[in-house]
């Protein structure tokens, strides 16, 4: 990939050959994909630790594909700022850029920023990104970033949401049909209402937004994610704070939400080596308008000695069929998976919808954080989840202490994201660690280089769970998270 193409986008540019020496060289030997390296931290602030990148959403959009991430994590929450990667030839290379007016690094005022996540609006042709400001002047805000030269530089954010806030997504109506068209909507919670869950709309490109409504039953959560319905309904699965996954919808472009309803309730094992993870869904929308949310869920495992990822789909907006196992490696294995971040192909539906699922690993569930070997993995489907191909791994293996640590344990990121081109290839974003140099970590941002082919299988889905199911593994969520 050529640096030259590689940029900061915060007032000045960096030489290529400054910039070269930020990347990492190569791919780790246990990976079985070519990987390229999308970004780097460039930054000094004696705050985070560099250099580090953690978090990755991503979007794509005919050939461009944009992902965002936290450059420079802080132990005590949010980063030194938001970066982003953007490829606009379907993944061939790649431009790196910092968005600018949210922290000191960008020539704005809030000491960190975290919670990054990536939409596109069709009708304004525009591209999002909304971003979580900590210890701003106007507390924990919620912040959308706007580009209009397909995502190669970005403005001063337009802010959407003030308070004590948190776990923002953001997404867009892009079917010409839908009577809401051209909406987009953000999600987020309230950390000082006990997580109280909030939308807001926006029908000019997030130039601006509307009053913040809660659900029709005063719902509490965090780390919602919407999705769009080809009809204009916005589905929104989020994780409840007593280990559900709930959701809830509206008809009406925003103006009102109903009521929550469920999806799962949530068995699920707590990671080992004190890292932070967290059973937050991942949601896709499929051409037809059948939802998919994937979690971490230990339900098919006698005794829940480790996760699996589970798969939920509904096709009616209020009810949801029970949650089937992606069949990565047998309920017998030592394997523990979580985080996962599930991509749908937007022109396919149904029986034959074509699904990529990115995910972390360990090989061995039962590790401590001196043994813990941190792997990222991927797995595909042609026909909406019924068989999978074989699962390859993408990265790793990582150790616990090569990546930053947090308040909450070593965080590679709450959440990670799979994007499919339509009738293309998948794209995930995710961070590769090497081992550090003193006390400078090696953490960047990488894709898979050309993306990977999603593909069929022969394995089945599980379809009942163990005999011996744990519900409620974790009594008590955390009620903040940036």
């Amino acid at each position: 990939m050529d640096l030259s193409a590689r940029k900061l986008v915060i007032g000045t540019l960096l030489p290529p050959a400054v910039l070269a020496g930020l990347f990492l060289a190569a791919v780790p030997a246990a990976a079985n994909v070519a990987v390229t390296q999308v970004s780097a931290d460039p930054f000094t602030d004696a705050q985070a630790q560099h250099r580090t990148e953690v978090e990755p959403d991503t979007f794509a959009f005919g050939s461009t594909i944009v992902s965002a991430f936290q450059v420079g994590r802080v132990f005590g929450g949010g980063s030194s700022n938001i970066g982003f990667a953007t490829s606009t030839n379907g993944g061939a290379t790649w431009t790196q850029g910092f968005l600018p007016g949210i922290t000191g690094n960008g020539a704005g005022p809030c000491g960190q920023a975290s919670d990054a996540s990536v939409a596109f609006d069709a009708k304004h042709n525009v591209w999002l990104i909304s971003s979580l400001g900590v210890n701003c002047p106007t507390g924990t805000p919620v912040l959308t970033s706007r580009s209009t030269n397909g995502g190669l530089t970005w403005g001063n954010p337009v802010t959407t949401a003030t308070g004590s806030l948190d776990k923002n997504w953001i997404v867009c109506d892009n079917t010409t049909t839908s009577p809401f068209f051209g909406n987009c909507y953000t999600e987020y919670d309230i950390t000082t209402s006990g997580d109280a869950l909030r939308m807001q709309t926006s029908s000019d490109g997030g130039l601006t937004w509307g009053p913040a409504r809660a659900t029709g039953d005063s719902a509490t959560g965090l780390g919602g994610q919407p999705v769009v319905r080809p009809n204009g309904t916005v589905l929104v699965p989020y994780l409840s704070l007593n280990d559900q996954i709930r959701s809830f919808r509206s008809i009406d472009g925003g103006a009102s939400w109903r009521s929550t309803v469920l999806v799962a309730t949530i068995s699920d094992h707590p990671d080992a080596g004190g890292i932070r993870t967290e059973a937050l869904p991942s949601a896709e929308i499929d051409s037809a308008g059948t939802a998919y949310v994937a979690w971490a869920d230990c339900r098919f495992r006698a005794g829940c000695p480790s996760n699996d990822i589970v798969l939920a789909k509904s096709a009616s907006e209020t009810t949801w069929g029970t949650p089937t196992r992606v069949p990565i490696d047998a309920t017998t294995s030592t394997v523990d998976h979580f985080v996962p971040g599930i991509g749908v192909d937007p022109s396919t539906s149904g029986a034959t919808a074509r699904i990529g699922l990115t995910y972390y690993f360990y090989p061995t569930a039962n590790c401590t954080a001196a043994t813990c070997q941190l792997d990222v993995g991927f797995i595909s489907s042609t026909n909406g989840g019924t068989s999978w191909s074989a699962a390859t791994q993408l990265a790793g293996p990582m150790t616990l202490s090569s990546i930053p640590n947090t308040s909450q344990g070593r965080m590679f990121g709450d959440y990670i994201s799979t994007s499919i081109r339509n009738g293309g290839n998948a794209f995930p974003v995710f961070p590769i660690a090497s081992a550090p140099s003193g006390s400078t970590f090696t953490m960047g941002m990488f894709a898979p280089t050309g993306g990977l082919a999603v593909i069929g299988g022969t394995t089945r889905s599980a379809s009942a769970p163990a005999e011996t199911e744990v519900t409620n593994s974790r009594s008590t969520r955390p009620v903040t998270a940036f």
